[in-house]
């Protein structure tokens, strides 16, 4: 744990003696945190540790005095149960300077595993699937399970979540490992087969299929069809919207069920619904879940970036 611990605030945040670092946590993540608080005061940082109750959804945003509280750090981690990623208190405070990992739902064993990978090739491969998706126009995605869609991309950029979290208002998912982007919405249309996992719901015992219509999911089959609907549905139309794709960069990650993990792994894809105003989209929805297609085939503007799994960057 302590080599993990140190591999995420010295090798991907870069803590500095006398920086101000805040960990906020939730009570099922608190052994985490308080490792990260004995390493952050180790490396000499001042460090306050910030419990909070657990949110009631992916992107719901954290107390008003949590908020503050980032607003005013060098650097903010937050191994949580449900994702700071895509909410405005993480965006204010990396538009103040604030360096930010969010680790939603992260383990130890998820940690040890996954942070122990050679970061130099995760970094290599996410921005150069980065670059793919800001060059690209159009991607089609296909797998022997029945996915079949298409995204529209132009004039997005893609983003690299590789780690590298040691710049002045830096953000990114820790464990790393992903290239990304929030497509153009309205736009996408065909049918997506999630074979992997999906948030909240864990791990899928068998697949969950969504049709999806001008960038929306009209329609749902499969076992957990009713369940996923039961927790989109409160946040209104908007958390239908298709919201990101995005393309697993780590040898490490394996498909464990934690979504955090699971999108990570080399060679699938993910793809979520609700909100992405923080990375580049215009949908503004307290939701945000992501699911696993496990061996596509990739193409953007024609040409194959990965093949049935493979990743061919």
């Amino acid at each position: 744990m302590q080599t993990a611990v140190q591999t995420v605030l010295g090798e991907c945040l870069a803590v500095q003696p006398g920086e101000s670092v805040l960990v906020v946590t939730d009570p099922k993540r608190r052994s985490i945190a308080e490792a990260l608080v004995e390493q952050a005061r180790f490396m000499g940082a001042e460090t306050v540790l910030a419990e909070m109750s657990e949110r009631e959804t992916n992107g719901t945003e954290p107390p008003a005095t949590v908020a503050a509280a980032m607003l005013e750090c060098h650097v903010c981690v937050a191994p949580t149960t449900k994702s700071l990623s895509h909410t405005q208190a993480r965006h204010a405070a990396c538009e103040n300077g604030a360096r930010i990992a969010t680790m939603p739902q992260v383990t130890e064993d998820m940690l040890l595993r996954t942070m122990s990978s050679d970061y130099s090739e995760v970094r290599r491969k996410s921005s150069a699937v980065a670059k793919l998706l800001t060059d690209g126009r159009e991607v089609h995605i296909t797998t022997d399970a029945g996915t079949d869609v298409t995204l529209l991309i132009d004039g997005r950029q893609g983003l690299a979540d590789d780690g590298d979290i040691r710049e002045r208002g830096g953000f990114g998912n820790l464990p790393a490992g992903e290239g990304f982007i929030a497509p153009v919405e309205n736009a996408t249309q065909g049918r997506i087969v999630f074979d992997g996992s999906m948030w909240p719901m864990g791990r899928l015992s068998s697949p969950l299929t969504i049709e999806i219509e001008d960038g929306y999911a009209t329609a749902m089959s499969g076992e957990a069809a009713a369940e996923f609907k039961s927790i989109v549905e409160p946040y209104g139309r908007e958390a239908f919207a298709v919201a990101e794709l995005g393309i697993g960069t780590n040898e490490r990650a394996t498909l464990t069920g934690n979504v955090l993990e699971d999108e990570k792994i080399l060679g699938t894809i993910h793809v979520a619904f609700g909100d992405n105003h923080s990375f580049g989209g215009t949908i503004r929805v307290s939701s945000h879940q992501d699911g696993i297609v496990l061996k596509p085939t990739v193409r953007i503007d024609g040409t194959t970036v990965l093949e049935d799994g493979h990743l061919l960057v």
